[in-house]
């Protein structure tokens, strides 16, 4: 897929209410986006797949929802306070700013060579060792191809606020960077009224703020985004068996979703770049138009956080494994997957343009039945049937309880092709026929074939054609 293809995805995504750019009318809000009625749906409907199979239908699996707002010495337990930023610097000549660990990583790729600064630990190498890197190497800014940085600087990424009535005297707090804490820190709350054994797992979708300095690519990287995240604990020892079954088991999952297994792949981290407290690590990366890159990661974070967590907390977060008659602190598998990211693939690779015939092309979303944002829509012939298509509409809805589109403007070709655009797999039209043989035309989206089905045997149609 190209960039071209990119930008019309762009294009369709604001046309037909998917996504638009946020704060538009007051000239936008860079990197931010705000979901339209068919990007909220298209949202909702990879949340709920994978709730169902990451939590509904497992039994070891259970679901938290916690606050965005956490108690300040949770992120300097979990090390953010101190370790999550990225060294910056900044072009004196152009004013270009760039993350010092990004710039020797782009001029190694340019250089189809591997040659880091001593030491090498990407953005947590000393600033110094960066600086003096960039300057021997020559590795000019990209925007002006003069060589004149800053000596880089550690950027924190946390969002910081204030909690207090009076500015100025209230206590500083941060939106959480991540989901995963809230988790951990109510581990034993969970186990506890739960009633889970270890093995299980704890799963969260919520938002996540970092002050990235280098957000873009549509929704690929934003400030703001939603994660979808499981920490699932498990006995120390185990984790390696159950690190493998997960990266197997969230691989699936894309690829249930329709995604194109060309347009995937896994990628295991080296020693040298795994996290501190991670003990094995893989991405999921995707062939996006810019370039492969991180879709979601699966992550063995050992017992790290719940220590952290025990030192600072002065609470026993260990567990007593009843049968064993043994105490440890769970090990814990963390697959994490980011909302927007899985929209913008399944976008990708749905985007289709079709030749129907010279000088026709067809332009439709081949979205999997469950994402699409509409099942079906509902198209009366004429205005004047509207009122009978609408006993269709209503009995499907209700019967179903499926988000339904019935549209009624436009010429049935436009609306063929408006709902063909976004995704929806049949539509059915209801003609002057249908108020004498009772029946409706239902028309498939990938191959426009069309069937003349009874009103009366719609359900059971659709009921077989939506077993997912």
């Amino acid at each position: 897929m190209s960039e071209e293809t990119l930008d019309k995805i762009v294009s369709l995504a604001k046309r037909r209410g998917f996504v638009y750019p946020g704060s538009e009318i007051y000239g936008g809000l860079a990197n931010t986006w705000d979901y339209g009625p068919l990007g909220v749906e298209l949202i909702n409907n990879i949340k709920q797949a994978w709730r169902r199979k990451f939590i509904t239908e497992r039994t070891d699996v259970v679901e938290l929802d916690s606050a965005i707002l956490l108690n300040p010495k949770v992120w300097e337990a979990s090390g953010h306070v101190s370790n999550f930023s990225d060294p910056l610097t900044d072009c004196k000549k152009c004013k270009a700013r760039a993350r010092a660990d990004k710039l020797i990583e782009e001029w190694n790729e340019e250089k189809n060579t591997e040659i880091f600064p001593e030491n090498w630990a990407g953005e947590k190498t000393p600033t110094s060792d960066l600086y003096e890197f960039i300057n021997i190497n020559k590795i000019v800014c990209p925007k002006c191809g003069k060589l004149d940085w800053t000596e880089p600087k550690a950027f924190n990424l946390m969002f910081k606020t204030e909690q207090g009535v009076i500015e100025g005297e209230g206590t500083q707090i941060y939106l959480r960077p991540e989901t995963c804490q809230g988790i951990f820190i109510n581990f034993k709350n969970i186990q506890t009224t739960s009633r889970k054994k270890v093995p299980f797992g704890i799963c969260q979708i919520g938002k996540s703020f970092r002050n990235e300095i280098t957000p873009g690519n549509f929704i690929f990287r934003t400030r703001e985004f939603e994660q979808m995240e499981m920490e699932f604990f498990c006995k120390p020892g185990t984790e390696m068996d159950w690190f493998n079954y997960w990266k197997d088991f969230t691989y699936k999952w894309f690829i249930s979703l329709g995604v194109k297994e060309e347009n995937l792949r896994m990628r295991d981290h080296e020693a040298d770049e795994l996290a501190f407290y991670s003990n094995a690590t893989t991405d999921v990366e995707y062939k996006y138009p810019f370039g492969w890159g991180e879709l979601c990661g699966i992550a063995s974070r050992t017992d790290y956080d719940l220590k952290q967590h025990i030192e600072f907390s002065g609470k026993d977060l260990s567990y007593f494994d009843e049968a064993a008659k043994e105490k440890y602190v769970p090990f814990v598998i963390e697959p994490s997957l980011g909302v927007q990211r899985t929209a913008l693939i399944v976008l990708n690779d749905a985007y289709t343009e079709e030749e129907i015939k010279e000088g026709d092309t067809r332009i439709v979303l081949k979205l999997h039945h469950t994402l699409a944002p509409f099942k079906m829509a509902v198209l009366p012939l004429s205005k004047k049937l509207g009122d009978d298509a609408r006993k269709v509409f209503d009995l499907l809805v209700q019967k179903l309880g499926w988000n339904i589109d019935l549209d009624m403007i436009g010429s049935i070709g436009k609306r063929y092709r408006r709902q063909d655009e976004i995704g929806t797999p049949y539509c059915i039209t209801f003609d002057f026929d249908s108020l004498e043989d009772s029946s409706v035309t239902v028309r498939d989206r990938d191959t426009m074939e069309q069937e003349r089905i009874k009103i009366d045997d719609l359900l059971h149609y659709f009921i077989k054609k939506f077993i997912f």
